[in-house]
């Protein structure tokens, strides 16, 4: 049986992540509620799964109440690693992207692509693709096949009905993916 270890994005009350200038939208709320759906949800169907919501990436300001997510998704011995976040920029870009270490990792690359597809085609965001980002830590630093989900763009005001309104949506669409 598979292990999941889910990382939702930032920290509620340490680090907000990215915010919603119009609302006041938090992306560490968001990635937060859509990871504790997509846990039980893949729990529903027999997986384990372990859900950490951390600003330590790899260590650094690490405490009891805010562990590293990397040594801590290392040490789970996880079979697969997903990171929930929401993208910003500019309040018109808008879309779902997934980030993998490489497209080398095969793994990796098959578990982004399902994501993917299935919040694309499900919520009917705009299909960023799935991209290269080696340089992200909790893509670089975790030994398992690991992907980082950009959900949407907070600061889209289309994109952030969608993160307001169908997190259950979303949820469920990772879940499958």
């Amino acid at each position: 049986m598979y292990k999941i270890f889910l990382n939702a994005g930032h920290k509620i009350g340490i680090d907000s992540g990215a915010v919603n200038p119009e609302t006041g939208l938090q992306e560490a709320v968001v990635t937060l509620n859509v990871a504790e759906k997509v846990k039980y949800y893949l729990e529903k169907v027999g997986y384990e799964v372990e859900l950490l919501q951390s600003n330590s990436l790899n260590g650094e300001d690490e405490d009891a109440d805010n562990p590293s997510i990397c040594r801590t998704a290392n040490e789970s011995e996880a079979d697969l690693f997903v990171s929930l976040h929401c993208n910003a920029f500019n309040q018109e870009a808008k879309g779902t992207e997934v980030e993998v270490y490489s497209y080398s990792c095969t793994e990796a690359n098959k578990l982004a692509n399902c994501i993917q597809n299935q919040i694309c085609d499900s919520l009917h965001t705009v299909d960023r693709g799935v991209k290269e980002r080696p340089n992200l830590c909790v893509l670089k630093n975790t030994d398992m096949p690991a992907c980082l989900v950009e959900l949407a763009f907070i600061d889209n005001e289309e994109d952030c009905a969608l993160l307001t309104n169908n997190q259950d949506d979303f949820a469920r669409a990772v879940a499958r993916g």
